[in-house]
């Protein structure tokens, strides 16, 4: 396994936060969908405080990001790290850094005395499937996850029959 830096992201990283994020979404096929620009990256790692993130670097090269935030387990009764994204770069895969980074994560979960860490993957990218159940994680396989955009918020407020 490589060596490298992972640490926390700070206010001059966000245009090299939301480059791997544009990156991520491209490997996904969903690139028509990032609408995310660097103020909103900005105001929401920093001023609301509402995500996390943590970077990878080789060198001085980030190669690889892990977007997080806390979430609540009423069964658990505790907080519990929702991994929203973790993206490495391609020519620096295989290397360990997403198992680095992912470890980083697992580090802040049971620091922050977590009951859980949970994550989706896409049904088709074997590779994090693969990547993911070597590390003992097994997949939510009774539940489909569901999901309202905010353009249909409005429509659905609006509707007296809701």
């Amino acid at each position: 396994m490589s060596i490298c830096i992972i640490r926390e992201v700070n206010e001059t990283d966000v245009p090299m936060v939301l480059s791997l994020i544009q990156e991520l979404a491209v490997y996904e096929k969903m690139e028509d969908q990032v609408v995310a620009d660097e103020d909103a990256l900005r105001q929401h790692l920093f001023e609301k405080q509402s995500c996390y993130c943590v970077l990878a670097f080789e060198e001085n090269r980030a190669v690889g990001f892990a977007l997080y935030f806390f979430n609540y387990s009423t069964f658990v009764g505790k907080r519990g790290l929702y991994l929203e994204d973790l993206y490495v770069q391609p020519d620096y895969r295989g290397k360990g850094y997403g198992k680095q980074l992912l470890m980083h994560l697992v580090k802040v979960a049971q620091q922050q005395n977590c009951g859980r860490m949970e994550w989706s993957v896409l049904n088709w990218n074997k590779p994090a499937i693969d990547f993911y159940e070597n590390l003992g994680a097994h997949p939510m396989n009774e539940w489909t996850v569901y999901r309202l955009r905010q353009e249909q918020f409005a429509t659905l407020l609006a509707d007296k029959k809701a």
